[in-house]
């Protein structure tokens, strides 16, 4: 069978964002294809086994979901691809059309429901007074009615999904002007594409309201642009951004249908919600706010909307198990505190008529709400308190996770499934939460790089040949799982053996497509693509330099520094110091200064002058400086204004080298 894989180097390294922390290309380069012959890639009869055991398993024949989230269509694009400026394509409605029918051998039948559910998109109305556009990017967009204007709900994660979400909305319901932009919580897809909307200039004006959870934007910050290479390079593996959407590869992102690859952006707020209980009256609408710190993201915020008891829940109730610990990284979210606020806003709005969310579809009747949000609350809670209980009695986050399941009455509820989070992986998250990676197993204080560890194991069981023999034999009776475990031993040792990638490849083709779970079916896959390719990330030279510094431009300067700080290399730094004084020049005129230094291969910053002589001081715009030192132009493009050592900040800019974006996953 010959299968053909698109890895668009692009796609991989995921948000321009993070493109520019992490000195990606900002534009996406041509796909390249990896064509291999490969007679293994089937599904295998055990593969179609599990299938089926899951089709008699759960109950198809409930079709309450899709009579939500089809209700209220009005209407969606003629032309179903988004295009950017250059005319690139950012997103491609029709690009999941292939979801109809029975499910395919390739994919689990769960997986398959929840995917046709999460690919529907369009403009849909909720009540008389809200609107949502779904499916044009990973989470949903959401306009409110007001007097005279546009409540907007979430920006989505694109420039172009964004403005697209609106022309429908104007095309369909007629021209209004936007009143205020309402974030729920710090996640690229809920407030990337808020330049398609309004502009920065009437966020700073306050023309247009940008309303945030208290600490947005430092958490903003931690979640998405400090950490941003490596978390965009393993968001590469959880949501499958160089599979091809199709049976064979990408079905879902799991909590919406995929992630765009468009512009992003970063609009500041210019108000936040400071506690539970506060009220606004934005246009003659009256929202009242549930504060979720914590919870599914360190910050996050819930809004209610009593008129009309309608309730919007953000993305703290899902139509899916969702990630204590998400694959691509991010703090280790609190599960008890997530129980704990969904109990909360069981007894604030346990009133409302219509629940609405972040991702997914609304629900709709009281009873309903009711019942959805105190079984989605009760996994939670059962999630936390198992784990912890076990964890009492000396279990291992291992050994919670492979025994952990949800009573009966819990599992059999769609929302309650693994699409996107999972028992395993979350009961592992709260093992973490509390005790840390370290089991307290002293043989696990010291472990070793995969690549020794690799070696090692294939020497002591008896050499190459005899791991792939075993690897085989796994595989041959459906143990996929433990013959991946040997063959990834045999290809960290060496990534150049070509018939154990082959295997190992082959071995997650068929974990990935036994896989319930969106995201763990889209790491599977994505490696199996890289272990095939010889042209996968870490195998070539690191993306060039660039970025888009719209994205960056709302940041306070503190953290434009804190990047730097975190891309010194000591190595390069050895004993050397340095002291300069950076005046950057901002909108309007405006000047702020930042002192930094260099000295025990620590970079510091901050407004107080350090004691001793500066050895420059630099003038020059924010954006030259967001181009120049987090953007990898050249320096000369900067433009920028020298008194004291020219030489110093050559010093600093190669002291300060991009992260490698591209780094190995699956072979080192």
């Amino acid at each position: 069978m010959r299968v053909t894989m698109c890895i668009g180097a692009g796609a991989l390294v995921g948000s321009a964002l993070a493109a520019l922390i992490g000195g990606a290309a900002a534009a996406q380069p041509a796909a390249r294809a990896a064509t291999v012959d490969h007679p293994e890639v089937a599904p295998s009869r055990f593969t179609v086994a599990a299938h089926a055991e899951a089709q008699a398993r759960r109950p198809f024949s409930d079709r309450r979901d899709f009579e939500f989230a089809d209700r209220g269509f009005v209407a969606t694009r003629a032309d179903p691809v988004i295009r950017g400026a250059a005319g690139q394509v950012v997103w491609n409605l029709a690009a999941r059309d292939f979801l109809t029918g029975d499910a395919p051998a390739t994919v689990d039948p769960s997986l398959w429901r929840h995917a046709q559910l999460m690919s529907r998109h369009g403009l849909f109305q909720v009540n008389d007074h809200i609107w949502q556009v779904r499916g044009f990017d990973l989470s949903n967009i959401t306009f409110v009615k007001g007097q005279t204007g546009w409540i907007i709900i979430d920006a989505l994660s694109s420039v172009e999904t964004a403005r697209a979400a609106l022309e429908l909305v104007s095309d369909k319901l007629g021209n209004r002007p936007i009143k205020a932009l309402i974030y729920t919580h710090p996640h690229l897809d809920h407030y990337s594409g808020a330049a398609g909307l309004i502009t920065p200039e009437q966020a700073a004006s306050r023309a247009v309201s940008v309303i945030a959870p208290r600490g947005f934007l430092a958490s903003a910050f931690r979640e998405n642009v400090e950490p941003g290479a490596a978390l965009q390079r393993r968001a590469s593996y959880q949501f499958g951004l160089a599979l091809p959407s199709s049976a064979l590869g990408e079905v879902s992102g799991g909590i919406g249908p995929g992630i765009p690859v468009g512009t992003r952006s970063l609009i500041a707020p210019n108000r936040e919600i400071e506690r539970t209980g506060e009220q606004l009256v934005i246009d003659g609408v009256k929202l009242v706010f549930q504060l979720t710190h914590g919870s599914e993201a360190p910050e996050e915020l819930n809004i209610d909307f009593p008129d009309w008891r309608t309730i919007d829940l953000a993305e703290n109730a899902n139509a899916t198990q969702h990630n204590i610990l998400t694959p691509r990284g991010a703090s280790v979210r609190d599960a008890k505190l997530w129980a704990d606020q969904l109990t909360e806003s069981i007894e604030r709005f346990g009133d409302s008529d219509i629940l609405i969310t972040s991702h997914g579809w609304p629900r709709f009747g009281k009873a309903e709400i009711t019942s959805y949000l105190s079984s989605h609350r009760d996994a939670y809670a059962f999630l936390h308190d198992q784990t912890v209980r076990l964890m009492n009695q000396g279990l291992t986050g291992d050994e919670i996770a492979a025994r952990l399941e949800l009573p009966a009455a819990l599992d059999r509820e769609w929302y309650n499934r693994p699409y996107y989070g999972s028992l395993s992986f979350n009961s592992r998250a709260v093992y973490q939460f509390y005790m840390g990676w370290y089991d307290a197993n002293p043989a696990h204080l010291v472990p070793r790089p995969p690549a020794d560890t690799g070696k090692r194991y294939v020497e002591a069981i008896g050499g190459a040949a005899r791991v792939l023999a075993l690897a085989r034999a796994a595989a041959d009776r459906g143990d996929y799982a433990w013959a991946a475990e040997l063959l990834n031993h045999l290809v960290m040792s060496d990534r150049g053996d070509l018939v154990a990638r082959q295997l190992l490849a082959s071995c997650y083709d068929q974990l990935g497509w036994q896989s319930e779970n969106t995201v763990w079916r889209n790491i599977y896959l994505t490696a199996a693509a890289e272990l095939r390719s010889p042209n996968a990330p870490g195998a070539g030279p690191p993306p060039p330099a660039g970025g888009q510094a719209a994205a960056l431009a709302d940041l306070p300067a503190p953290m434009l520094f804190d990047i730097l700080a975190v891309r010194l290399d000591p190595d390069q730094v050895g004993a050397q110091k340095l002291a300069i004084a950076f005046v950057l020049e901002g909108r309007g005129g405006h000047k702020e200064t930042t002192y930094l230094t260099v000295e025990h291969a620590v970079l510091l910053h901050g407004a107080v002058a350090p004691p001793g002589a500066l050895d420059a001081t630099v003038t020059l715009s924010r954006d030259a400086f967001i181009a120049s030192f987090l953007g990898g132009a050249p320096l000369a493009a900067a433009s920028a204004k020298i008194e004291g050592d020219s030489g110093a900040l050559a010093r600093l800019q190669s002291w300060t080298p991009p992260p490698r974006p591209g780094f190995p996953i699956v072979t080192r």
